[in-house]
């Protein structure tokens, strides 16, 4: 095929955050919740200690982390996709104008058909878009077109 995704428009400053948000994020324990090693039944999905002698809460050594604000990445470049791109997702053609293609990427809503997927695919990447989730059918679809 001949698309190319676009590389992202980000400042310096991004630049320099998303890359202090990898770090960040490298160094980010795994929150579990508590006895989610002793019990098969509960999920590692976290979920706030409130207990009164809950290990956790209470923050005791040997217990895993605790959640808390400090572990956030930094303002600026919090929600965005690790391509540095801005994620919106994309119900319809007509919700692809007032985008801008070198800060936002497009993720296809899980709702829309295939028939319509395969359009909003087509107008994204003529307008110049980094389609995130276009769809195995759809490149197979517009593989078979271009040959």
């Amino acid at each position: 095929m001949g698309y190319v995704p676009p590389k992202p428009k980000l400042t310096s400053l991004e630049a320099r955050l998303m890359k202090v948000r990898r770090i960040l994020k490298s160094k980010k324990p795994e929150f579990i919740r508590m006895d989610a090693w002793r019990y098969k039944r509960l999920g590692d999905k976290w979920r706030k200690p409130r207990g009164l002698d809950n290990k956790i809460r209470l923050e005791i050594k040997g217990y895993p982390a605790k959640v808390k604000v400090g572990y956030r990445a930094p303002k600026i470049v919090r929600g965005m996709h690790p391509s540095g791109f801005k994620e919106v997702i994309v119900h319809n053609v007509n919700e692809l104008a007032g985008l801008d293609p070198r800060r936002h990427a497009i993720r296809i809503a899980a709702s829309v058909s295939l028939k319509k997927r395969l359009e909003i695919v087509k107008e994204a990447w003529r307008l110049g878009f980094k389609v995130l989730n276009p769809g195995k059918r759809v490149l197979k679809i517009l593989e078979g077109e271009k040959s």
